[in-house]
């Protein structure tokens, strides 16, 4: 049985955020942005429409989850060494002897370890099996892969069934 392929990789699939890295024994990089490019595939069996998945429905899912992310700064839950405290309008954090207070508003917690775009292409093709199963195009046999890009050059996928 062949197993087809699609690919959305439009100018519009982009978020811009800002992150760092906690990196090493000790040391967070400092914080900064990047403007990410998001590009996915899906692999599988045509449906009963001789498709993949929709085009239409695959980008409109993928826009959903990537405006949750846009203008935001993104914040690893699940780091070890991270320190997280919710207040009432900020969230501060510590990380060794770095420490922020940030509006709460303008953050987006993440049930992620860290903020690389590795991990980044993983919590995005989760959010976004579940968004195409919530609307009711999710499917068996169906594989996403997303490649999250922070700069020219340099980009990190993750593959899901």
């Amino acid at each position: 049985m062949p197993e087809f392929q699609i690919r959305l990789a439009a100018d519009d699939l982009v978020f811009s955020a800002a992150h760092f890295l906690v990196g090493g024994r000790s040391g967070c990089e400092s914080l900064h942005g990047h403007d990410y490019r998001v590009v996915l595939e899906a692999f599988g069996p045509l449906d009963e429409n001789r498709c993949v998945l929709d085009f239409l429905a695959a980008r409109d899912a993928l826009k959903t989850v990537l405006a949750a992310l846009d203008h935001r700064v993104l914040l690893p839950e699940k780091h070890e060494r991270l320190q997280l405290r919710m207040l009432e309008n900020r969230i501060e954090l510590s990380c060794g002897e770095r420490s922020w207070s940030l509006p709460a508003a303008d953050c987006r917690l993440l049930p992620i370890a860290d903020t690389s775009c590795e991990l980044l292409a993983e919590y995005i093709c989760r959010r976004l099996l579940e968004t195409l199963s919530t609307a009711g195009r999710g499917r068996k046999n169906l594989t996403l892969k997303i490649e999250v890009s922070e700069g020219s050059g340099c980009s990190a996928a993750c593959r899901l069934p």
